[in-house]
């Protein structure tokens, strides 16, 4: 098999990935605030992480170098993931995945800043095609933008400060100890947050499945997709990851009865195009300088 072909296939496991853990979501929304939701996840990941870290006695590779970092680019993720888990429940799964494929737009506006990288004319024309994306997904003016939009749109934010920081923390860290940090800090924010009001609810016995899902859906798409990316470039994989759309419109209409908007689909296109753009012109790039 081709390492092409074992890309996609990773590919569709992250797909599968997401779109399970947004259907777990939804059915703990009604049982579990957010919060509660990312502490229980950051348990469940500990105890992978941890185990894994163990059998394959890694735990040199768990360093205490830029612990400021780790810190910032988890505030980044448990932010963004957090917002993302509120969106979930207010607006269709399709209009919250589309929103979150803006992530890659931001971590090109915000590069400039955080990484002192250069803004291209064809990073500005694919942020732009991206905010018109936005535009026709969330439609201000035709129609109310509600919380839900507002909670989606701004995890992409969150997102893309964890992806920035943890392309700085790459340089010098492993996964196993980018994953480490990850669980553990999330699990104390989770903690911190849930507990503030002195009222943690613990899932019912109905829902703990669920709890364990959404925890190992978080990693493993994780894991498929940095697996992914082992085998094959970015111009693979991201077309890859798009047909997340289709497929969680029909989820969401099968399980939901969400009506398949075609102005979010086609909004996602332009998002896509303005990634994919952006894409082609960075591997453009890296071909032409060696």
């Amino acid at each position: 098999m081709s390492p092409t072909i074992k890309a996609c296939l990773w590919m569709l496991g992250t797909v599968s990935s997401f779109i399970l853990m947004a259907v777990c979501g939804r059915v703990l929304a009604g049982d579990l605030d957010t919060f509660e939701i990312m502490m229980y996840r950051s348990f469940v990941g500990i105890v992978v992480v941890v185990g894994v870290i163990q059998m394959q006695n890694r735990w040199s590779e768990v360093t205490t170098d830029r612990l400021g970092m780790h810190f910032f680019r988890n505030i980044g993720h448990f932010t963004g993931q957090n917002l993302w888990f509120a969106a979930l429940p207010l607006i269709p799964l399709a209009q919250v995945f589309a929103l979150e494929f803006t992530t890659p737009l931001w971590v090109l506006l915000l590069a400039p800043l955080v990484l002192g990288e250069r803004l291209t004319r064809v990073g500005m024309l694919a942020a732009v095609l991206g905010f018109i994306g936005i535009l026709v997904v969330t439609r201000p003016g035709m129609i109310a933008v509600s919380p839900g939009v507002i909670f989606a749109s701004l995890s992409a934010i969150g997102f893309a400060l964890s992806v920035l920081l943890t392309r700085k923390l790459t340089q010098t860290a492993t996964t196993a100890c980018i994953l480490f940090y990850l669980t553990t800090m999330q699990a104390v924010m989770g903690v911190v947050m849930a507990g503030y009001d002195m009222d943690i609810a613990l899932p019912s016995l109905a829902n703990l499945p669920w709890v364990v899902l959404v925890g190992l859906a978080g990693l493993f798409a994780h894991f498929c997709y940095t697996s992914a990316l082992q085998l094959a470039p970015a111009t693979v994989v991201a077309p890859v990851d798009f047909i997340r759309l289709p497929l969680v419109m029909v989820v969401g209409a099968l399980l939901y009865g969400e009506v398949l908007d075609p102005f979010v689909a086609l909004g996602a296109v332009l998002i896509f195009g303005g990634n994919y753009l952006n894409i082609l012109s960075a591997a453009r790039r890296a071909q032409s300088s060696r």
